[in-house]
């Protein structure tokens, strides 16, 4: 009996967790944006404008000023990505209403399971890269007050640049959390405050930038942009893997749905106008830098400071430490900013605990939310030595993207109908699109790894079968499937770009150090135990906000 009995019980265990898991949270059917009906809801406050500078404050920080210089010396003049900024705007015009970002997208085009494992993905990489670029302020702000005669080497290591480690593994920075806990009272105070610290700072840096840009055109030497890829188009994937992640801005940007004026109309101006922004600004450095020195005698540490050095333009140099402390801090202020609304959207779902979902009555930001992020990010940066994690980051960012990418193509299919037989159609073209979309994400991996073993024209050679492949699984999306055109702004070439999106971003996830597929792993199984215990029990996926998704208009018979 007690034998039968267990088994009973595991069975309800493992049929509860399927139908949990496999659950989807419900679209609404009308296209009118509704406000949450409590009074206690986050604030409607950004502008165009606003949400233009929001994502250039996530998108140029130190990549501009250190990391663009090294991929340029690694890689030469190189070039950028537009194809996942294009897969997010489409889906801010159509979630307007509350926040979420991937994860909400996730749960209505996938699965309540799947939007659980994108949160824990993306989260993590948020949560050490804030740790990470809190020291990196730290360490600048430092180097800035040393420049004063009286306070050079006077400051101890442990106070800005980070202690001698620890057990291999910490390292004590008192400078990072004071950061940390100040730019997290502004983000309590309200979105107002924290909106006027960004675009202070954020006007700051773009001017410094222009700056730059413009003083180092006329130390341009054309000769040193040839050979234009000195190094083969290897190295420039690899400067790609790089670079593609200084332009997240568009994630900021569609996590502040809730927060925005006219959100239909004014996020994908927000995502699409910060993206044009930061490429040019991007390529604009580039090009100066590869331009004044020579590509293979750029810097290891600062070479964008180090290229103005060695032209004898050194108050070009403190132009750039001044600059680099408003990008960071933008940076940290908006990837804050994100952590929290993350943290709302699952407290609110029920998938965390119900105090995540608390908003403030008086300024209506998630502070308990906002304490927890930025008490993980004090922990981090003020005992861990994040250099030793940072090469785990970015490959939940490459996954949620990915997953981003699938949405929008899901979302456009047919709905299911009442009738039977349709609705059993519906459901096997569905099944069938998302085999292909698992396959075109497969191929990416499989082309990643042979060539980034490849060392032989014959490894090179079979490279063709997976791309072979892929080419076959996007046919099918686009000739199998039926595509509903979305109101708002709407992702060119559907299936196309999300296919190609997709390929792309797990081809470069196949680049990343073998250390990162083990932190996925590993943290996807966690992510799976906790949801099993804890989510799935008290997930609600029926939001008191009975609409936030903007539907496509039913087909023309």
């Amino acid at each position: 009996m007690t034998g039968g009995s267990s088994s009973s019980s595991s069975s309800s265990f493992f049929s509860h967790f399927c139908s949990s898991a496999l659950r989807a949270k419900p679209l609404g059917k009308s296209s009118d944006i509704v406000r949450p009906s409590s009074g206690e809801g986050l604030v409607r406050r950004l502008g165009p404008f606003d949400l233009i500078l929001l994502g250039i404050g996530a998108s140029i920080g130190a990549g501009i000023f250190v990391v663009t210089g090294t991929v340029a010396r690694d890689a030469g003049p190189g070039a950028s990505c537009v194809l996942n900024a294009l897969c997010y705007a489409e889906l801010a015009s159509r979630f307007p209403a509350v926040v979420g970002g991937a994860y909400l997208y996730t749960y209505t085009a996938f699965n309540e399971l799947t939007a659980f494992l994108v949160f824990t993905q993306m989260m993590l990489d948020y949560h050490i890269g804030a740790a990470s670029i809190a020291r990196s302020l730290a360490s600048y702000i430092v180097n800035v007050l040393e420049l004063i005669p009286s306070v050079k080497n006077n400051i101890p290591n442990w106070v800005g640049h980070g202690g001698d480690d620890i057990f291999g593994f910490l390292s004590f920075n008192i400078l990072a959390p004071i950061v940390l806990v100040l730019l997290t009272i502004i983000l309590c105070r309200g979105v107002g405050e924290s909106s006027l610290v960004n675009t202070i700072m954020t006007i700051t840096k773009v001017t410094i930038v222009v700056v730059v840009i413009i003083v180092g055109a006329f130390e341009v030497d054309d000769s040193n942009w040839s050979p234009f890829a000195p190094n083969g188009f290897k190295s420039m994937l690899t400067g790609a893997t790089v670079a593609f992640f200084a332009y997240v801005g568009f994630d900021a940007v569609a996590n502040s749905a809730e927060e925005s004026k006219r959100p239909q109309r004014d996020l994908p101006i927000g995502i699409i106008g910060s993206l044009i922004v930061c490429v040019v600004l991007y390529i604009g450095v580039c090009l100066v830098i590869t331009g004044m020195v020579p590509y293979n005698f750029l810097g290891e540490d600062a070479p964008l400071a180090e290229a103005f050095k060695s032209k004898g333009l050194n108050f070009v140099s403190i132009l750039i430490s001044v600059g680099a402390i408003a990008g960071l801090t933008t940076t940290l202020l908006v990837g804050l900013y994100v952590q929290s609304r993350l943290y709302l959207g699952l407290g609110r779902d029920g998938l965390l605990p119900a105090v995540f979902a608390k908003v403030h009555p008086s300024r209506h930001t998630p502070i308990h939310s906002q304490i927890w992020v930025g008490i993980v990010a004090c922990i981090l940066a003020g005992l861990l030595n994040v250099t030793l994690l940072s090469h785990i980051l970015s490959v939940g960012s490459l996954a949620g993207y990915s997953v981003v990418a699938a949405c929008v193509m899901t979302l456009r299919w047919e709905d299911k109908v009442d009738d039977t037989n349709v609705s059993t159609i519906l459901a096997s073209k569905r099944m069938e699109g998302i085999t292909c979309i698992t396959v075109i994400a497969s191929c990416g991996f499989a082309a990643g790894i042979l060539y980034r073993y490849s060392d032989s024209t014959l490894v090179n050679i079979f490279l063709i079968l997976p791309v072979a492949i892929a080419i076959v699984a996007a046919a099918a999306l686009q000739f199998r499937q039926v595509y509903k055109h979305p109101p708002g702004f709407s992702c060119p070439w559907v299936p196309i770009v999300p296919a190609v999106c997709i390929f792309f971003n797990i081809f470069l996830f196949a680049q990343l150090h073998y250390e990162a597929w083990i932190r996925f792993v590993v943290l996807s199984i966690v992510a799976v135990f906790v949801y099993a215990f804890y989510g799935q029990y008290n997930a609600n996926p029926v939001s008191d906000d009975t609409l936030y998704y903007q539907r496509a208009p039913e087909a023309e018979a």
